[in-house]
């Protein structure tokens, strides 16, 4: 895949993910169930994730990959241990 079409498809997920935590912001779990259109919308903003994820080049950026364990995933696995009553 050409340069230029991977940093397409990056840009997608990137605009599609800010786009959804935008969406969902100040909103509650209920609200999924409630409000139809916002429920629509999220599941399409992942679709659109998710199918551009899935066409992106196999190779991984190491900067990207430390940067996502190091800061991401800790506050990740911090949320999940509250939501799983673990710690």
């Amino acid at each position: 895949m050409p340069h230029r079409e991977g940093s397409v498809r990056l840009q997608h997920m990137f605009d599609h993910a800010r786009e959804a935590v935008a969406m969902a912001a100040g909103r509650s779990r209920d609200d999924l169930d409630t409000d139809r259109m916002l429920n629509l919308s999220l599941v399409r903003l992942l679709e659109v994730i998710g199918e551009a994820a899935g066409r992106t080049t196999d190779s991984v950026d190491f900067d990207v990959l430390w940067q996502i364990i190091s800061a991401d995933l800790p506050q990740l696995v911090s949320d999940l241990e509250q939501c799983f009553g673990a710690g």
